[in-house]
């Protein structure tokens, strides 16, 4: 007989996005608990709490940042017996490194922006880096979410300074691209709605993310027929070739409208669940509001559970 195990949330642990988590966790908790027996974890070190029976309880991980979305979490969990709900150790660990992800989704037919990637400890010349890149560049750290060390440079000089910034970690940079921003929520390999992001400033940096009012989001997107399929498409490409599951978000720059011409940016397998968030947008086009998004997003683990 099938039945509904405890749902435990976890949020916190030690990653520069650990505020941003307990945020997303206090809200997941708080749907969740409508509708399930719910308990609410915030993990103080990366590791799993004692105590808790995988033969009673599932695990929504509303992780972000490392260890919750570097797939170690995911991997503490599968050699523990838990399910949990979204993508594996291995997916999570792909999406994570971006450069990882892009091969994938660029050998799957979908485009990606140009990009180098290197350590701090093995740093390119910083004026090679800059001419190679001339009409801009993204500089970012290669395994963090939330734009976490995001820097923007829209000239050379810019680029070089950025370049030099670096101290440590693995970086990459990758072509600067004018256009409008998209997200999209994949959720059990269907695309849902699109959301057009339109940060003040033009930059959707980790403060434009999290600070309310200071993005404006147009949610479905206002795009062509055309457009709009070609989008949900490419996200349930890149959702599939990156080994998914349950749910994930991709983010999209339209680069030409008039010829349909986009690339994905990257690809999110836990995504925030906050105010702001993305997810719940995307999701709200298809007729989900966050209490039923919540527990359709624990649908795939519950399943899981009961067929062991």
């Amino acid at each position: 007989m099938k039945k509904n195990p405890k749902i435990i949330v976890f949020s916190g642990g030690i990653s520069p996005e650990r505020d941003v988590s307990i945020i997303s966790g206090k809200n997941v908790f708080e749907a969740l608990s409508k509708n399930f027996e719910t308990q609410s974890i915030v993990l103080e070190e990366n590791r799993l709490p004692k105590g808790l029976d995988p033969e009673k309880c599932i695990i929504y991980p509303a992780m972000h940042g490392d260890y919750g979305e570097d797939g170690t979490l995911q991997a503490q969990l599968d050699a523990a017996g838990f399910e949990y709900a979204g993508c594996g150790s291995l997916a999570s660990r792909v999406c994570m490194i971006k450069p990882a992800a892009k091969a994938l989704i660029k050998f799957n037919g979908v485009n990606v922006a140009n990009s180098i990637e290197f350590s701090a400890e093995e740093k390119p010349d910083a004026q090679s880096v800059s001419k190679l890149f001339s009409n801009g560049a993204i500089i970012k750290p290669s395994d963090k979410g939330s734009s976490v060390g995001l820097i923007v440079a829209r000239t050379q000089k810019e680029i070089e300074e950025g370049v030099k910034s670096i101290k440590s970690g693995t970086w990459m940079v990758e072509d600067f691209h004018h256009g409008r921003e998209f997200s999209v929520g994949v959720i059990y390999g269907k695309a849902a709605g699109i959301v057009e992001i339109k940060p003040q400033g033009g930059v959707y940096d980790f403060k434009r993310k999290y600070t309310a009012g200071s993005t404006v989001y147009e949610f479905p997107a206002k795009i062509s027929a055309d457009a709009e399929n070609a989008i949900k498409l490419a996200a349930e490409t890149a959702y599939a070739a990156c080994g998914c599951r349950d749910f994930s978000r991709v983010d999209f720059i339209m680069t030409n409208e008039d010829k349909c011409e986009f690339i994905v940016l990257e690809i999110n397998t836990l995504p925030g669940m906050t105010p702001t968030s993305l997810l719940p947008k995307s999701a709200s086009c298809i007729g989900y509001n966050f209490e039923e998004l919540c527990a359709k997003l624990v649908e795939g683990a519950i399943e899981r559970f009961n067929k062991r």
